[in-house]
């Protein structure tokens, strides 16, 4: 049965009077089955003629909030995705008036409103960009989320169990969801700041593991892209192993930054895993192959392949850096061939560079052993003078993992 706007306000104070988060949150989401039936009552409204009409038929804010989830889903039909962003953009924030004053049963509604403010940002920039337009709404709706992050931070008054603090880090997954899109990541150290000055909020471990995963996703990423790979290792293995099974696509965006990381410690995926993720097995499996083969041409032709997507990845100096591993591959073979004996030519080293298509002198080979002595791969020196390199006699090749500084 369709459901009139009168039913909608009836329907919507009733829901308010008892509390009813979840359903708050269904009401005022634009692809709720009610929202097309409010489209068809309403031919072509304005907000001025609603509000005229049914302003004051149900305690402010509501009202305008009523009007103007009408004036978004008629928007949304009509396919005017920047109007319908600034629409919800004023109802997210005739919300915050009433949510200021109230406790955590709000926050399903709250979450939803963000939600759906977010997606309309993304759709609004991305048809201004299709019609070489100017469009800075994600940014804008980045602004609304840290407004509504200050608004649970900042609850002193309602009970520990039902404070909007519970929405602290489902909140900020969303900003920095935002800053991200928009390539504003600085912005980030902001609200990462004021999380962490606050001693008040729960523990992560207390929220819901989706705001876990989702949080330290963002942690980790932030750590990579300023290279502390010790802490982005740390903080995507957590959000992996915490994330749901079923949500394939989450884990698959964790591990294309996971398993890079690994890679740098020695850790080589199993087949068993990268067969679950055919698109990182398409990406990924070149390089590994090539470093358990010691191939270093195959690993520089891999870099040239998907030099482009790595670059869109933020990953391919990652993996540049990772070429080091094919280097040592390479060389522990040429020990292994000689029955791993502790002196070993120079020029052994040189032939097997050759021979996988690395055309250098002798003296450049030289330098190859010397970076690896150097970086901890191998662990001996060279008699420059005598042109061999003398390899010590227990563990001339440690595990990578092993190194003083194996991320480095």
């Amino acid at each position: 049965m369709a459901m009139t706007f009168s039913t909608f306000i009836l329907t919507l104070a009733e829901t308010i009077q008892s509390e009813n988060g979840p359903t708050l949150a269904y009401l005022l989401r634009p692809t709720s089955p009610h929202g097309k039936d409010l489209v068809r009552e309403f031919r072509n409204p304005t907000r001025e003629a609603l509000t005229s009409r049914y302003g004051g038929c149900i305690e402010s804010p509501w009202d305008d909030i009523a009007i103007r989830y009408v004036m978004v889903t008629t928007h949304i039909a009509r396919k005017r995705a920047g109007e319908a962003f600034n629409e919800q953009s004023q109802l997210v924030s005739q919300f915050f008036r009433y949510f200021i004053n109230n406790t955590g049963w709000t926050l399903p509604a709250l979450f939803s409103m963000l939600r759906d403010l977010r997606d309309l940002a993304f759709d609004a920039d991305n048809y201004a960009r299709y019609n070489n337009q100017k469009s800075e709404c994600m940014e804008s709706a980045a602004g609304v989320v840290v407004k509504a992050f200050s608004n649970c931070m900042t609850d002193r008054t309602s009970p520990p169990s039902e404070s909007r603090k519970w929405g602290v880090y489902y909140v900020v997954g969303l900003v920095l969801k935002c800053y991200f899109r928009v390539k504003r990541i600085s912005l980030s150290k902001n609200i990462l700041r004021a999380l962490n000055a606050n001693p008040d909020i729960p523990a992560l471990s207390e929220y819901p593991r989706s705001h876990q995963v989702t949080y330290r996703y963002y942690l980790g990423m932030l750590s990579f892209l300023n290279e502390d790979y010790t802490k982005s290792e740390q903080e995507l293995t957590l959000a992996f192993y915490q994330c749901y099974i079923p949500a394939h696509g989450n884990q698959e965006r964790i591990l294309t930054y996971l398993l890079p990381l690994r890679v740098l410690r020695g850790h080589l995926p199993t087949r068993d895993l990268m067969d679950r993720f055919p698109v990182l097995d398409e990406l990924f499996t070149p390089f590994i192959t090539a470093i358990r083969a010691g191939d270093i041409s195959a690993y520089d032709a891999a870099l040239e392949k998907w030099e482009r997507r790595l670059l869109e990845l933020n990953l391919w100096l990652t993996l540049e850096r990772a070429r080091e591993l094919c280097i040592r591959g390479l060389f522990r073979r040429v020990w292994v061939a000689t029955d791993q004996s502790t002196r070993i030519p120079v020029s052994m080293f040189h032939c097997s560079l050759r021979l996988k298509g690395i055309d250098v002198s002798m003296e450049e080979a030289e330098c190859y052993v010397a970076n690896m002595i150097y970086q901890g791969y191998m662990r001996g020196y060279i008699s420059h003078e005598k042109r061999m390199v003398v390899l010590a006699s227990v563990n001339a090749f440690p595990r990578v993992a092993d190194r003083s500084a194996p991320l480095s």
